[in-house]
């Protein structure tokens, strides 16, 4: 699984984040990162929690 974000329309507005924060952060500069890219299987859950919360769908999973 890779995680992808259309950052034209992420609004770093931190749900990502407060769902999978192993994953996302959104630090001081109010930008979001990606801190796995190709997270491990055992946070699927919580990704794919985060791509359903995203107000902007600026996030998704591709499958490798």
């Amino acid at each position: 699984m890779k995680v992808v974000v259309n950052f034209d329309l992420c609004e770093s507005n931190a749900l990502c984040m407060a769902l999978a924060p192993e994953v996302f952060e959104v630090r001081d500069d109010d930008y979001l990162y990606v801190l796995q890219e190709e997270p491990s299987e055992e946070l699927r859950d919580k990704v794919e929690a985060a791509v359903r919360a995203c107000p902007k769908i600026a996030i998704s999973i591709v499958e490798d």
